[in-house]
């Protein structure tokens, strides 16, 4: 099985340190820097300009700074949904429960008093960066599809929500393919479901390899068939990645005497491509895919069948 999610688990976590205190720093780098890939900000300004380049696994957060303040910084980390989920630790030399309260009440999961204990940083740090990897591993098992380790539908429906938005500025492409395999049921029905499981789980491995090399994320649309987001890709790309797709599915060579169009397991695929504009919905992708696709089928299976839809200017 060639999983399309899988994480490096030897890749050190990183933390993110913001204090206008260099010597602040240093301590608590000396406390974490065995351990964590630490990086630091010396301002709130330079932490907001820095952290989607380093998206931190936890940030260290210095309350009392020049500029902005660390609760203002807190309020937009939580605000961005790709930073909103990174835990924050307030570092303060505050004593008061009221400012305790409101930096608990705008996201931070803890705090940590000055001057600063190492162990007792270094105990805080471990138990939430261990709290996050487990958040993230059920987050990702959520939109994974067991059997093969592509993307689920939930996954591919989030994709493309988020390419058409990102696309549509501009008009850029976006393509997406739907694929089928063909005589599917009759292979279960010949040689069992677990050799069916095996046939998807290849599938998906030939997949995966053709739409990496494009840079696009692939997914299981259910039973089996497939889809692929292709971002800022033209017709011609994605007819490309169609054919390569379907040359390493035959190259499998996986028998199936009831196929009628091959002694071998064959696909169909659709394929439907477009400039993303600003009233584009992601269905629009899906409906012209899977209309191409049934054509593909109704043709004779084991082809390709392609479309440009839209008003393109």
């Amino acid at each position: 099985m060639m999983s399309q999610v899988s994480v490096d688990a030897a890749r050190k976590a990183t933390v993110l340190i913001v204090d206008d205190e260099v010597s602040n720093i240093e301590i608590m780098n000396e406390a974490l820097g065995d351990q964590y890939d630490v990086s630091f900000a010396i301002s709130g300004e330079q932490a907001l300009e820095s952290v989607h380049d380093i998206m931190p696994d936890l940030v260290l957060l210095d309350v009392v700074m020049p500029g902005i303040q660390g609760f203002d910084v807190c309020r937009r980390l939580k605000q961005d949904p790709l930073l909103a989920d990174i835990p924050v630790i307030f570092i303060t030399g505050l004593n008061d429960t009221d400012d305790e309260v409101l930096g608990l009440s705008i996201g931070a999961i803890d705090y940590v008093t000055k001057p600063v204990h190492p162990l007792t940083l270094r105990n805080r740090v471990r138990n939430h960066i261990e709290l996050k990897q487990l958040r993230d591993q059920l987050a990702e098992m959520a939109v994974t599809d067991a059997l093969t380790g592509l993307h689920n539908r939930r996954k591919l429906d989030g994709l493309m929500k988020e390419a058409v938005k990102t696309h549509a500025g501009e008009g850029r492409w976006l393509s997406l393919i739907m694929l089928d395999i063909d005589f599917f049921k009759q292979f279960n029905d010949t040689y069992g479901h677990q050799n069916g499981d095996n046939c998807i789980s290849m599938v998906a491995s030939a997949l995966h390899r053709a739409t990496r090399r494009a840079s696009g994320h692939s997914a299981r649309y259910g039973g089996e068939e497939f889809c692929c987001v292709l971002m800022d890709c033209s017709p011609d790309q994605a007819q490309a990645v169609a054919e390569e797709i379907r040359d390493h599915v035959h190259q499998l060579r996986i028998p199936h005497e009831r196929s009628q169009v091959s002694p071998f397991v064959t696909i169909s695929i659709g394929v439907a491509s477009a400039q993303a504009r600003e009233d584009s919905a992601p269905n629009d992708w899906v409906k012209a895919a899977d209309a191409q696709l049934y054509r593909a089928k109704s043709a004779g299976r084991d082809r390709i069948e392609a479309c440009v839809f839209g008003d393109l200017g």
